[in-house]
């Protein structure tokens, strides 16, 4: 497994890396744009089937803070700042969590149950049309934010547990998206702080995150012109397959 820092023009490999990791980049934030969330679970499962994920989840984090504020701008009209008041609250408790569980242990062994939690909530909701899914009070908010924000720091994406939440507080797509694009970048920003006091962030995985922010931009401008095109229900069947790859992904890794 290559070490991101010893990535540079000097070494004959750098451009298949590059040119894999810009393509992971682009593919994953074209999902992040269609469905409102996936880009930091898909970019740390296929790029640390290179590199190592304690330099591949701060890598992503400087790409998902670029998406979530392009994103959120775009959307921004469209933002149900309500749902945030316990989100935010659960979701920093956890992502403080995970920080200190991905500096001290090997994040990749604590799967299972999350991979468990995932498949058992999809199995819930394909058992109701989408339309009939029973909506849940703001309370679950809280737990389900602080679920979030360990898995965020853990994988480079706490989507699940918020998609859970927001599926089930009935939000139509668009503002699905937008409000989820608020909590990734408040928690983006705090872990950011939080990576940089334990070391996990530093100037060189700040500067190849960057040289990547314009494939990512690339992926967020193609997957928006879709989610445009699908309705409501299209939308939210996708998002249930989509978690059921992850949790799929968690079980058997």
């Amino acid at each position: 497994m290559h070490t991101i820092d010893m990535i540079n023009l000097l070494n004959p490999h750098f451009w298949s890396y590059f040119v894999y990791g810009a393509f992971v980049v682009a593919l994953a934030f074209y999902v992040r744009a269609t469905i409102g969330f996936g880009s930091g679970l898909i970019s740390v499962s296929l790029l640390s089937l290179t590199f190592p994920i304690k330099e591949v989840v701060p890598v992503v984090l400087i790409l998902d803070l670029a998406g979530s504020i392009l994103l959120g701008a775009y959307d921004f009209s469209h933002i149900r700042f309500k749902e945030l008041t316990w989100l935010f609250p659960g979701s920093i408790i956890g992502l403080i969590i995970g920080t200190f569980i991905l500096a001290k242990t090997d994040a990749q062994n604590i799967t299972r149950f999350l991979g468990v939690f995932i498949i058992s909530y999809v199995i819930y909701a394909v058992s109701f049309k989408p339309e009939k899914l029973p909506i849940i009070r703001k309370f679950w908010a809280f737990p389900l934010g602080m679920l979030a924000g360990i898995i965020g720091s853990l994988y480079g994406g706490g989507g699940p547990p918020l998609v859970a939440y927001l599926q089930l507080r009935r939000i139509e797509k668009r503002a699905f998206r937008a409000t989820f694009q608020v909590i990734a970048l408040l928690d983006n920003i705090l872990r950011v702080f939080t990576y940089l006091s334990v070391g996990l962030l530093n100037l060189k995985l700040f500067e190849i995150g960057l040289s990547l922010i314009p494939f990512a931009s690339l992926g967020l401008f193609g997957g928006n012109k879709l989610h445009m095109k699908i309705s409501n229900e299209t939308f939210m069947r996708l998002t249930l397959l989509f978690l059921f790859l992850i949790g799929v992904k968690y079980l058997i890794q």
